[in-house]
């Protein structure tokens, strides 16, 4: 069993610990010219770690789910428009980033695959593309036109998918074989990768109403795949969080910089919520009449308690998340934790409003997106802040 990094890694939340693997060494600037330029972009990029596709996710989350509010108004829709053209944007520029990240710091960034700190964010990675893949599905035609975004969207959605099937598999054969965590560093990260699988299942089912109308074959084991997913991904989130409460309670309190983390956990709950509503709106048709029946039941009778739970961490995590203000927390990139988990509450809720007519869920649907666009706001501020020049 591998331990983890001894250098401190740029992007890891948590101080550094023992390791096998030797330090990359210093490497001399050049003085000028277009060496000493690219010195500088290999500086910057070093710090660019998995955990900025949270910027991806955390702005399209934005901009899909306002445009899944039960009577979105044309104005709204065209600025989820805009905020979701500005994530497709940002996920250009994050690849690229950690593109660079891997040609120029190959050693760090293989670190962070052996960090128990750093390997759980590689399932940001499939979740903004299936985020971005989601808008361009809902929100990209008046952008891309109909064609080109349904391909995005499609191509995005397959890409995404095998990442996160990769991620949710890797990550945690990771923890268990190299890398050496105890009861005390159980954190809501961990949730990260085994998320990723639900984010799938919730955008696949967009996808059907383009498939050829006789190819039921393909429609029935698209929507069933997406539901397999969906199961993946919400037992392993049983079998994980009951590690996170226990942390919580028998252990010590966050440290203040990592409090925002908590919101993490309402991910796989409005995720799950939204993946149930979205696999029932597209099974008629795509499976058998009593199926498709059981599935809308399902969806309602999953998502009520689902979001009850989530609404009641959200209570106690904005309450520590309030302490650890008073002890002093400043901006640190876990504030994206409060955008994409918020989002998919604001998703679930928009779809069990659907599914059952209540204006209740409705106007809990909007407050959720509210408080989502809060959120976003004050990361998006911090961030700029944070990499403006001294």
């Amino acid at each position: 069993m591998a331990a983890p990094s001894s250098t401190p890694l740029p992007y890891s939340p948590h101080p550094p610990r023992p390791s096998v693997l030797p330090s990359p060494p210093p490497r001399s600037r050049p003085a000028g010219g277009p060496a000493a330029r690219h010195g500088r972009a290999a500086a910057a990029l070093r710090g660019v770690g998995p955990n900025w596709y949270a910027t991806v996710m955390g702005t399209a989350i934005t901009g899909n789910a306002g445009a899944a509010l039960p009577g979105c108004p044309g104005w709204l829709r065209a600025a989820c428009t805009a905020v979701w053209a500005l994530s497709a944007v940002l996920l250009c520029a994050v690849l690229a980033a950690r593109a660079g990240h891997w040609a120029w710091h190959r050693d760090t960034a293989r670190r962070g695959l052996l960090d128990p700190a750093v390997a759980p964010f590689y399932g940001c990675a499939p979740m903004a593309l299936l985020a971005v893949g989601s808008g361009a599905l809902t929100l990209g035609r008046p952008v891309l036109g109909e064609h080109a975004a349904v391909a995005a969207g499609a191509a995005l959605w397959a890409v995404g998918t095998a990442a996160a099937l990769l991620v949710a598999a890797a990550v945690p054969y990771l923890m268990v074989a190299r890398h050496r965590v105890g009861p005390g560093d159980a954190s809501p990260v961990w949730l990260l990768p085994v998320v990723a699988p639900m984010v799938a299942a919730s955008v696949g089912p967009a996808l059907l109403p383009h498939l050829a109308a006789g190819a039921t074959q393909e429609r029935g084991a698209l929507l069933l795949g997406c539901l397999a997913m969906f199961g993946m991904s919400l037992l392993a989130t049983l079998i994980t969080l009951p590690v996170v409460w226990a942390r919580l309670l028998q252990r010590a309190a966050l440290p203040a910089a990592s409090a925002p983390a908590l919101f993490l956990v309402l991910g796989p709950l409005g995720q799950s919520t939204t993946a149930t509503g979205a696999i029932a709106d597209a099974a008629p048709g795509a499976l058998p009449a009593p199926y498709a029946e059981a599935l809308r039941g399902f969806a309602v009778v999953y998502g009520v308690p689902v979001i009850g739970f989530a609404l009641l961490w959200l209570a106690i995590a904005a309450a520590l998340v309030r302490r650890a203000a008073g002890e002093g927390m400043r901006f640190s990139m876990t504030w994206w934790a409060f955008t994409f988990p918020v989002g998919t509450c604001a998703t679930g809720a928009a779809s069990l409003a659907r599914h059952t007519g209540l204006h209740a869920l409705t106007w809990l649907a909007v407050a959720l997106y509210a408080a989502l666009v809060l959120g976003w706001l004050t990361a998006t501020a911090g961030t700029l802040r944070s990499a403006r020049p001294a």
